[in-house]
């Protein structure tokens, strides 16, 4: 089965080889990323990974600001994309975390009745207390979150979808697909339930990208790690939003996130897998010196935002 990741980066270098790693694990066979506007050395580590074929790397072709948008549209056109089985768009910051068979998106589409879209339910992890940006694991380090039926008094939380090479698309949303006419394809959430009508045909301006969480994570759970260390947040807030112009990452993001309530540790299930294919990719001089400058310059930027008055 060919499985695509489909995401657009900016300033993510110290986490790239992770977030790729992890996907390898739940059986994602292909990535395609877009990068715009780096400093961090993420672009000079992309193309040394898809120099070795472990990604394809494309400069964002946005002509205007909506970064996100415009490299889904450009998606659609390459290869990697149309000759999947599968396309998964998310975040590096999202990291799908499969609850039943052996943990892969393959046990996760037959759990789910082979669909032609299952959408999987967002959890948003706390900083909970972690100032210090470290350079291992991120889903090792942070496992606490919100009540994962609850976020902010909502009872419906945003997904992020996997979409079958069949699927009577019109275009790649960021959260879900947007489907041709008045077609119905069969659509189900991290349980394996079909999703609610109105959320099928964007019916319901609020629920575009969301559905009630409560019992649709049986099956997987989407683990959001928005925050991470507070001197990571430092940095990304400084960096701005790698998808749209003109959006803050403030106080009131981090607040709404870092809600420690509940505690999950069900992906570090995926920790000793990952420790040694991030080894494995290490054992490449040029990809480990490559990791090591972009945490270099996280660090870097880090202490220059904290030297302003």
């Amino acid at each position: 089965m060919r499985i695509t990741a489909v995401t657009c980066v900016k300033n993510e270098g110290p986490f790239l080889l992770e977030w790729i790693a992890f996907n390898r694990l739940i059986g994602v066979t292909d990535h395609l990323f877009y990068s715009n506007d780096c400093t961090d050395g993420t672009d000079r580590l992309l193309d040394a990974l898809a120099a070795r074929g472990l990604c394809m790397h494309l400069p964002n072709p946005a002509e205007g600001r909506n970064y996100q948008m415009e490299a889904l549209k450009a998606a659609r056109r390459q290869d990697v994309v149309t000759e999947a089985d599968w396309v998964w768009v998310a975040d590096v910051d999202e990291f799908l975390n499969i609850h039943v068979g052996d943990h892969t998106i393959p046990a996760l589409i037959d759990a789910c009745g082979d669909p032609r879209a299952i959408s999987v339910t967002f959890q948003f992890f706390a900083n909970d207390g972690v100032s210090s940006f470290v350079d291992k694991p991120v889903i090792e380090q942070f496992h606490r979150s919100h009540n994962p039926d609850l976020w902010c008094g909502e009872t419906a939380i945003e997904v992020k979808s996997l979409v079958r090479h069949d699927f009577p698309l019109q275009y790649y949303g960021a959260h879900r697909p947007f489907q041709k006419g008045k077609a119905k394809p069969v659509w189900t959430d991290g349980s394996g339930r079909k999703v609610q009508h109105k959320f099928l045909v964007a019916a319901n301006p609020r629920r575009i990208r969301r559905f009630p969480a409560h019992g649709a994570r049986d099956f997987a759970t989407l683990n959001h790690y928005a925050l991470r260390s507070l001197d990571s947040y430092l940095v990304k807030n400084d960096r701005g939003d790698v998808n749209r112009e003109n959006r803050a990452f403030d106080d009131t993001y981090w607040r709404e996130r870092n809600d420690p309530a509940w505690e999950d540790k069900s992906i570090q299930r995926y920790v000793p897998d990952l420790r040694k294919a991030l080894a494995e990719l290490k054992k490449d001089k040029e990809i480990k010196a490559l990791h090591e400058e972009c945490v270099a310059l996280h660090m870097a930027k880090r202490d220059t935002l904290l030297a302003r008055p």
